[in-house]
């Protein structure tokens, strides 16, 4: 096991690692919905890339969920064949959003040896979920 402190370091690594290779700017919370965000999710058992419905109002969160349902087969067939929708996606002890996503699994944040694997999927999971976004868009605001 890793002390805090080295959990931390390797964790600010890797993500400093990702951005020298994938030198981009991302949308992630500049999707001018405040509800609505892109997210990079990378731990000791996964790695995860997602739109996140988070809202207080439960109608709102619905709301949104529901514009992206609306468009499944769309995101499916055309961008991200293998994500899921899960309107009640559990991100803290009791704390629930809505997401879609997709995963890779077996890679961990800790072991250096899944980085390149994870930094490829990061990157062009993210970059077609922009796509996505950004195609659809007004739709989503609308």
């Amino acid at each position: 096991m890793f002390s805090k402190e080295e959990a931390k370091h390797l964790r600010q690594e890797f993500w400093t690692e990702f951005g020298k290779t994938y030198p981009r700017k991302w949308l992630l919370y500049r999707t001018k919905i405040k509800e609505l965000s892109l997210k990079f999710t990378f731990n000791n058992e996964l790695a995860q890339v997602s739109i996140d419905i988070d809202a207080d109002d439960q109608l709102i969160q619905d709301y949104y969920y529901e514009k992206i349902w609306s468009l499944e087969k769309i995101l499916k067939t055309e961008y991200l064949p293998k994500i899921i929708l899960n309107s009640n996606y559990e991100v803290n002890h009791g704390k629930f959003i809505a997401r879609a996503y997709v995963q890779l699994d077996n890679v961990c944040v800790y072991n250096k040896k899944t980085w390149p694997e994870t930094f490829e999927f990061l990157y062009s999971q993210m970059e077609q979920l922009e796509f996505f976004f950004y195609e659809y868009e007004d739709f989503i605001k609308d």
